[in-house]
């Protein structure tokens, strides 16, 4: 499996993603990848492995992440925009989507808007309701002398998940995020999206770490009752369970989207 980066262009902003590359089945068979803020399309690269050659596997850098372009706007109507364009681009009728924390939003308001192009969606311990602050994360701006003083800005819980988004520069080390972007987009990603989750009846797989600090056990399970074709598994680990625990992660994908 050799995933190959390509780019187009959308609305002033060159989008970047990964293509595991057309596979002999169809559309059926696709899945488009959504990291979550602060991170980037890379972080699914052994997903994609793991999947090949059955499913063809798209990781989008979202707007402002990996090697996409920074943008004005962090809208919920940008980002749902962007996907429509990774749609039209790679001229896909349909795929599962897949979203880990803001991406899992960004696939469940993509599905109540595009019933006929998401047969099923699986989101990565995010809920429909959101309140997070992330607004810690405004100091780790600018470029640091060494890789060494990047991990020592971010910290060492944050680091080993930051690993795609550091960024060697002829000055320094930087992140190919700006901080203060994502927190906008964070600020724009609060707020209430249930009706949105509801709105769809298609197969859904929610993931959740049971050591998250983001997500709480009762409102999955109410996500889970509230809605119809949903199934809910915990598993052990925290936010980002992809790389918390990539083996039993991937095998419940697998498990999920190969019984559609």
């Amino acid at each position: 499996m050799n995933l190959q980066r390509q780019t187009f262009q959308h609305n002033g902003l060159t989008f970047s993603y990964l293509d595991s590359g057309p596979h002999p089945a169809t559309d059926s068979r696709a899945l488009i990848a959504l990291h979550g803020h602060l991170m980037e399309a890379a972080t699914f690269a052994p997903l994609a492995a793991f999947l090949a050659p059955h499913w063809r596997v798209i990781a989008l850098d979202q707007r402002g992440h990996g090697h996409s372009s920074h943008a004005d706007t962090y809208t919920r109507a940008d980002y749902i925009s962007d996907l429509e364009a990774v749609f039209t681009h790679l001229n896909l009728q349909k795929a599962v989507l897949l979203g880990s924390s803001l991406g899992g939003v960004n696939a469940f308001q993509f599905a109540a808007r595009h019933p006929e192009k998401v047969p099923a969606f699986i989101l990565e311990d995010i809920g429909a309701i959101v309140t997070d602050d992330i607004s810690f994360i405004l100091p780790w701006s600018g470029v640091s002398p060494t890789r060494e003083g990047l991990i020592a800005k971010v910290g060492e819980r944050f680091a080993p998940y930051l690993a795609d988004s550091f960024r060697k520069t002829p000055n320094g080390w930087t992140l190919a995020f700006e901080p203060r972007e994502i927190v906008a987009s964070q600020n724009a990603l609060c707020g209430d999206y249930l009706q949105d989750f509801l709105a769809t009846t298609c197969p859904a797989l929610l993931i959740r770490g049971s050591q998250s600090r983001v997500t709480s056990a009762e409102h999955l399970e109410q996500m889970a009752s509230r809605r119809p074709r949903t199934t809910l598994l915990t598993l052990e680990g925290g936010h980002i369970l992809h790389m918390d625990q990539p083996a039993r992660f991937n095998t419940a994908v697998h498990k999920f989207i190969d019984s559609l």
